[in-house]
């Protein structure tokens, strides 16, 4: 997802000069999570011994719990994203959503395409005609 050249305070911590408080920080990481999580079995239908995407919903709920840095989430992001780039589909749009759920933890802004790349893998794997409706 490439965010806007011109970020949203809301959605910055308060430390980088943002309103973004870190309990709602950890939220908006849940909140991503659980949007990718929504889709995960669309990828691993396709993709049933490749671990990265599920792994980094794991990593992004371990850092909101503050067991693990935001390095370690945002380098499990960047795997799943690995994983999308060989699909396509549902299956491509499921893994993109978990990779930027886990890389939340390094710019909250990607919640935001964790919440987008759910949406599209729910209207990819849709019936033909359903796709507006999907995911609801």
């Amino acid at each position: 997802m490439i965010l806007p050249k011109d970020r949203d305070p809301r959605f910055i911590t308060i430390r980088r000069g943002g309103t973004l408080t870190d309990s709602d920080h950890r939220l908006l990481a849940l909140w991503a999570a659980a949007c990718a999580e929504h889709v995960l079995h669309l990828f691993e239908s396709v993709q049933p011994s490749d671990p990265r995407p599920r792994l980094a919903i794991e990593q992004i709920r371990a850092w909101a719990r503050g067991e693990i840095g935001m390095s370690q989430s945002r380098a499990a992001g960047g795997d799943a994203m690995a994983a999308a780039r060989e699909l396509s589909g549902a299956a491509r749009h499921a893994a993109y959503a978990a990779g930027q759920a886990a890389v939340v933890a390094h710019v909250a802004a990607h919640e935001l395409g964790a919440a987008a790349y759910a949406i599209k893998a729910a209207s990819a794997a849709a019936p033909r005609g359903d796709d507006e409706s999907a995911g609801r």
